[in-house]
């Protein structure tokens, strides 16, 4: 599809007549028209709003001429609920959500980053080994790891992550291994839901915000894992059989600010 068309199909599928878009984006009614006819195409500053109303990427509104590629893992972003956003709601078209989230970066490592990839593109076709030869040698030709001192945050990020741990590990629970790394979950993947006395249910997680955490096999054995989350706002420690079959809270704690 053409912006001509992407723009009056966004406006009517939301709908808003021509003024009303006018007036969001801080343009002319004639300029929404002159859109809508192909006579012209907003400018950059336009389609940054646009893309904020209507919660689609630029690429998207010009008719994706780019194919965009995360560049920290490589992912094809086909769609745009997997491409990351900036602390302002804003699209980055750089990089995919598991990636880059509200304006901070996942993955300092790049091993870690391969650990967390390998895992989820073994299959019969795709052996382990071949599925980390490839990661290894495509990471170092994006342009994250081409900057990372540039993007680097100071090592805030890594140190917040290494408190973390040190947090969890001086908790003692009994059962819980040593937690020595804390990989990036997507909510959706991980939000159990945890049974009340009351027969209710109740869930912690926003299923498309990413989180830190890690699972763990119980020290003692058995069917039962431990699952460990956290972000910058609480640490939730958990127990649950295989698939998040029948999980049980141990703790849920909020940062005090």
């Amino acid at each position: 599809m053409e912006t001509k068309d992407i723009i009056l199909e966004l406006r009517t599928k939301n709908k808003l007549s021509q003024d009303e878009l006018a007036k969001k984006v801080m343009v002319t009614r004639q300029a929404v028209s002159r859109w809508e006819n192909g006579e012209t195409i907003p400018n950059t500053e336009t389609l940054k709003l646009l893309s904020k109303e209507f919660n689609v990427s630029i690429n998207t509104l010009l008719g994706s001429p780019r194919k965009l590629i995360c560049q920290c893992c490589g992912m094809p972003l086909t769609d745009d609920s997997i491409i990351s956003h900036e602390s302002d709601g804003s699209f980055n078209e750089e990089y995919c959500k598991w990636c880059y989230a509200d304006g901070t970066y996942t993955y300092h490592n790049m091993d870690d980053l391969i650990d967390i990839c390998v895992k989820n593109m073994v299959n019969d076709q795709f052996t382990e080994e071949q599925a980390r030869s490839y990661m290894e040698e495509i990471l170092p030709q994006l342009d994250y790891w081409k900057r990372y001192e540039e993007l680097s945050d100071d090592g805030q990020f890594e140190a917040f992550k290494q408190q973390l741990l040190q947090e969890i590990n001086a908790l003692h629970i009994e059962g819980l291994p040593e937690v020595k790394k804390l990989n990036a979950l997507v909510g959706k993947y991980v939000n159990l839901a945890y049974p009340l006395p009351n027969g209710k249910a109740v869930q912690f997680l926003d299923d498309d915000t990413t989180y830190l955490g890690n699972q763990l096999e119980s020290a003692f054995g058995g069917d039962r894992c431990f699952g460990i989350l956290a972000s910058m706002d609480f640490l939730l420690i958990c127990t649950y059989e295989k698939d998040g079959i029948n999980p049980e809270l141990v703790l849920y704690k909020v940062s005090v600010k």
